[in-house]
């Protein structure tokens, strides 16, 4: 008799947690995203979040949770319950990167959370200010090498992509250059644009603009192709620095223990919000690539970036000071 009540009590405890994955969603979803309002992945955030809603006829919220390159929003995401209901868009400088600058993350970035769509790449373009002597990748390399050490260029911060991007430049092309961090990528830029700094890794979808008001130079696009906002533009492989690939991605999680059918469903819909004509418009003209995909595709692509960016973050020593 025991074992029957036991049976059927177990049954009644599983019944919320499948109506719940059935008639999901039933209330406003939350997007954290752990940068400041403004930003690339705040943006991308809110165009995705308002297609999505469209589709799947409920509200999304976003909710930016902004600090220590992007580790305090990662760490409310991973305390949050796993109902589909907060969902984390996150960029590499954070799910790739910061596991090897932090050793004491309130979270474990490997099973904290569950990858639901590698959702877009940003490339970065090798950026100094106008009055830098220099009109390519070679002659940058030329000056640097001059006066190793003399040249300064600005980040977002320890452990940002513009800062990874700049490291794994100095490590290929033998260069010695000095950091100067910002607290954010609009510090950072506005330092270049200033003269403050001379040189930056600047996202494609804000080099742009900036580039074709003559307020700063670009000398190459970090990413294996050309991109399309700038197609003139030679890629650091071209230029003289074969085997460089360096981009900001952003993509979509979940709290580990969401239910499989939840997530297939979150996948289901960011993949069609990033197939319609709105999102791919916008995303050209920001000079943002969607990307899509499946789970294990994010997945993949998580472990081999972290691979990637963990072996130059020990080759070139960064730490925080």
């Amino acid at each position: 008799m025991s074992r029957r009540f036991l049976i059927a009590a177990l049954a009644l405890a599983l019944l919320p947690l499948t109506a719940g994955a059935q008639d999901y969603p039933n209330k406003p979803i939350k997007m954290i995203v752990p940068w400041a309002a403004g930003g690339p992945t705040d943006s991308i955030g809110r165009v995705l979040t308002q297609k999505m809603g469209e589709q799947m006829g409920q509200t999304w919220i976003i909710d930016n949770k902004p600090g220590a390159t992007g580790t305090i929003g990662h760490a409310i995401a991973a305390r949050s319950a796993p109902d589909g209901y907060t969902v984390l868009l996150a960029s590499n400088s954070t799910f790739s990167i910061a596991p090897h600058l932090y050793k004491d993350l309130p979270y474990d970035t490997a099973t904290a959370f569950a990858p639901v769509a590698w959702v877009a790449l940003n490339a970065q373009v090798l950026s100094v200010h106008p009055s830098l002597p220099v009109k390519n990748y070679a002659e940058l390399v030329a000056l640097a090498k001059a006066e190793p050490g003399k040249l300064n260029f600005s980040t977002a911060g320890v452990g940002s992509t513009s800062h990874l991007a700049t490291e794994l430049l100095m490590s290929m092309a033998g260069i010695k250059l000095t950091h100067v961090p910002y607290k954010g990528g609009d510090p950072s830029l506005q330092a270049l644009l200033a003269g403050e700094t001379k040189m930056s890794f600047v996202d494609l979808s804000i080099a742009g603009a900036h580039a074709a008001a003559g307020r700063l130079r670009p000398l190459a696009v970090s990413t294996p192709a050309r991109a399309e906002l700038l197609p003139d533009l030679p890629t650091l492989a071209e230029a003289g620095l074969p085997g460089f690939e360096s981009m900001t991605t952003f993509a979509m999680f979940v709290p580990a223990g969401t239910p499989p059918e939840v997530i297939a469903r979150l996948n289901r819909e960011v993949n069609k919000a990033l197939g319609t004509p709105e999102v791919k418009k916008w995303m050209l003209g920001q000079g943002i690539s969607g990307v899509g995909g499946t789970p294990e595709d994010l997945a993949k692509y998580q472990a081999a970036d972290s691979a990637k960016w963990g072996k130059v973050i020990k080759e070139q020593g960064i730490k925080f000071e």
